[in-house]
């Protein structure tokens, strides 16, 4: 046995051997974190890092990307609009705080001339004052829109809000002066069927001739501006375009295949927890999703609970937006979707993206309602003014309820006080959880953006003050209204010109399209038999 020893000795040393380098090895990795964290830990607490995530605020200073607008600021926005007009107001409403606590936006050019495809185009038809237009441009812009149309009057068009609006890069105002309903006056929108149905009609129907004028004009500027997509947004709503591989509307749209004419945005309607909001973009995450986005039985299963008294399961319109390919012969077909005189679109739904609808968002949304329009607050005659019935409703709530009795009826219908409903609609995917819009809003916000544009826009208010009139026009050439309401006459005759047969046949054709798509209501549960 003493002879073998010899042989066996190497072995063993070098087993002890490569055990100890693997201990100190590992006793090496396990110091090796360790002694990393306890050097950034002396270093920050030397003062070393200055990361503003990771300290606690000053006593006057929000978190970060926790500063939410403060009632006092946006509530003296309604006082602000009647007693004074001044640009520090505007800074009061949107500015919130003179240092930001994030500046992820802080010196981002928004630049409309990026080569970057496909560029996306906006139009809107609006009154809104710049607290609402301010977020809704710049969240766009953030997402991957580069051209906004804005046809503005009412308050939109003050010479203090349309000289902020003029001063965005990629923004073109548009006023409704005498000359510009002159030119829509010579459309050919008017000798077709298709929109027939709403002429002549008061408020809702007459703002719905007005989009779809607009959005005529529209595709003249998108097409002379090379835009590849326009899509028609109300400014109460937002994009959100979930699915595409970022947070993006330009990849959403860019991945669409090229025979696609037509995308199709169901649309999410806000669901408000409280009645005191002041500004929907930044306060409202809980939204009833779309029908097109559920599973049947879900929809139909806990409609009821969903709709909690209402005529419908939303309370305005359904059947979403959307976005349509830049091409000849394009026309407007309402203020929800696209048509093409020379073709039926080819359209796709997407099963993600959503249109966010903050609709009835703040009580104020209510109150307004009663100066709208001048139909007498019946239940018949309403029918003349409004095409949906939580319109009707609110309608003549606005115009006979006392101020008390209002806040009663909006907290019934709109708002979402039941904890236990809200919680049990989320778990069936009824309601859903959006923050993204939020923190881009309130990131822009914080960052100084909003207050930035404001201060900047003041030369140009200064000017446009010794140039304007009641009706503003300076900032909308005849040149310019030439060249949209081409349209009007020429617009979906692009390339037939050549052919007296062709024109003809479009022509002929006018009277087979089919009836413009009015803003509609979901399924209802008396529809269960005839969609399943």
């Amino acid at each position: 046995m003493a002879g073998l020893n010899p042989a066996f000795r190497p072995s063993v040393a070098s087993s002890s051997s490569a055990q100890g380098f693997a201990s100190k090895l590992l006793l090496l990795l396990a110091a090796l974190p360790l002694t990393l964290a306890g050097l950034a830990f002396v270093l920050q607490w030397r003062g070393g890092l200055d990361d503003p995530d990771s300290r606690w605020p000053a006593e006057n200073e929000p978190f970060p990307g926790m500063g939410v607008p403060t009632g006092s600021s946006l509530s003296s926005m309604s006082t602000a609009s009647a007693h004074s007009s001044s640009s520090s107001d505007c800074i009061d409403i949107l500015g919130q705080g003179s240092s930001p606590s994030l500046s992820y936006y802080n010196g981002w050019r928004f630049d409309a001339n990026s080569d970057l495809r496909p560029r996306i185009c906006v139009t809107t038809s609006t009154s809104a004052g710049l607290e609402q237009i301010l977020p809704w441009i710049f969240y766009h812009k953030v997402i991957g829109v580069t051209t906004f149309f804005l046809f503005v009057e009412g308050r939109a068009a003050k010479p203090i809000i349309s000289a902020v609006l003029e001063s965005i890069p990629g923004v073109k105002v548009i006023y409704r002066t005498k000359d510009l309903e002159e030119k829509q006056a010579k459309s050919r929108i008017w000798n077709e069927t298709w929109l027939a149905g709403f002429f002549y009609k008061p408020c809702n129907y007459e703002l719905f001739v007005k989009q779809s004028l607009n959005m005529e004009m529209a595709i003249v500027m998108a097409r002379e501006a090379g835009v590849d997509w326009i899509i028609h947004l109300d400014t109460d709503e937002l994009i959100y375009p979930a699915g595409a591989r970022e947070y993006s509307l330009r990849q959403l749209l860019k991945e669409v295949p090229s025979n696609v004419d037509m995308v199709i945005f169901p649309n999410y309607e806000s669901s408000i927890e409280r009645d005191d909001v002041k500004d929907p973009f930044s306060e409202v995450s809980m939204f009833k999703r779309n029908y097109d986005h559920l599973p049947k039985e879900t929809y139909f299963g806990m409609y009821k609970e969903a709709t909690r008294g209402n005529p419908n399961y939303f309370l305005t319109y359904g059947n979403g937006k959307s976005a349509a390919r830049i091409q000849d012969h394009l026309r407007p077909n309402g203020a929800h979707r696209w048509h093409n005189y020379m073709k039926t679109p080819n359209e796709i739904k997407l099963d993600e993206a959503a249109v966010l609808h903050y609709t009835y968002a703040k009580f104020s949304d209510l109150t307004s309602r009663r100066d709208r329009c001048g139909c007498k607050p019946t239940k018949e005659d309403v029918k003349r003014c409004f095409m949906l019935d939580f319109d009707r409703s609110a309608f003549i709530i606005a115009s006979t309820a006392t101020e008390e009795e209002m806040l009663h009826w909006f907290r019934e219908h709109v708002v979402w006080t039941d904890k236990q409903l809200n919680l049990k609609l989320l778990r069936k995917g009824i309601l859903t959880r959006i923050y993204a819009p939020m923190s881009i809003i309130q990131g822009l916000r914080e960052s100084g953006v909003f207050r930035s544009v404001i201060a900047s826009s003041r030369k140009n208010f200064n000017e446009k003050l010794f140039t304007s009139t009641e009706n503003p026009s300076n900032s909308t050439s005849s040149e310019d209204l030439n060249l949209a309401t081409r349209n009007s006459n020429t617009a979906g005759r692009a390339g037939i010109r050549e052919s007296d047969a062709a024109s003809r046949k479009i022509l002929e054709a006018l009277d087979s399209f089919a009836a413009a798509v009015p803003p509609l209501s979901p399924p209802a549960l008396e529809d269960f038999h005839s969609v399943t």
